[in-house]
């Protein structure tokens, strides 16, 4: 839980210093974030290298790891779906587009901002990075108390790249190749389920 609230401390802290404008002009223009995130895929992806069990799975990916992405995408839908008849003031299938951006804001706000309008893509891109923010903070007792793939269905597309360090951190190489495989499969859906659902 340490390293958890020392990652929302650091947002948390990133946010103050974005807003009070203390960063450098060529620090917030340029793409330092991303070359971060470059960095810890490669300190990641060294990990399971060095690992050769885990490269074994990653070799014979099996029925087990594929089955992960088919039930967060059930699981998102549903829950979703759940979200959209309680509160009523949505519809199901913006709902469900919204649910759909399984935690990859960056697309799915923007082609759901195309297709339906501003105020639905600001609801996903609130809804991804929330789901984002309580894997980074979950994610270790999820691991213990749930079970393994509990953080990686929880991150959803988020799974292979900005969550994949915590996830890596609480479940092993073992479980972060399905981790990869889950945020991968994820990513590839986003663009052509969201459209779907909103057409």
């Amino acid at each position: 839980m340490k390293g958890s609230l020392l990652l929302l401390g650091c947002f948390a802290l990133g946010i103050a210093a974005g807003w009070l404008d203390w960063m450098p002009s060529w620090l917030v223009e340029g793409n330092a974030e991303l070359f971060v995130l470059y960095g810890l895929l490669l300190l990641v992806g060294i990990g399971i290298g060095c690992d050769s069990k885990a490269v074994k799975n990653i070799l014979r990916v099996n029925v087990k790891a594929l089955s992960v992405p088919a039930l967060v995408v059930l699981g998102s839908l549903l829950g979703a779906a759940a979200v959209s008849i309680a509160v009523g003031r949505v519809g199901l299938r913006d709902s469900l587009a919204v649910g759909a951006g399984f935690g990859y804001y960056s697309l799915s706000s923007i082609l759901i901002s195309q297709i339906r309008g501003e105020e639905l893509g600001v609801i996903a891109l609130l809804s991804n990075i929330f789901r984002e923010v309580l894997t980074i903070l979950l994610t270790p007792l999820l691991a213990k108390y749930c079970g393994k793939l509990y953080p990686i269905a929880c991150g959803g597309a988020t799974s292979m790249d900005t969550t994949l360090p915590v996830i890596h951190r609480s479940v092993g190489n073992r479980y972060a190749v399905i981790a990869v495989i889950n945020g991968a499969v994820l990513s590839m859906l986003v663009p052509f389920l969201v459209p779907i659902l909103l057409s």
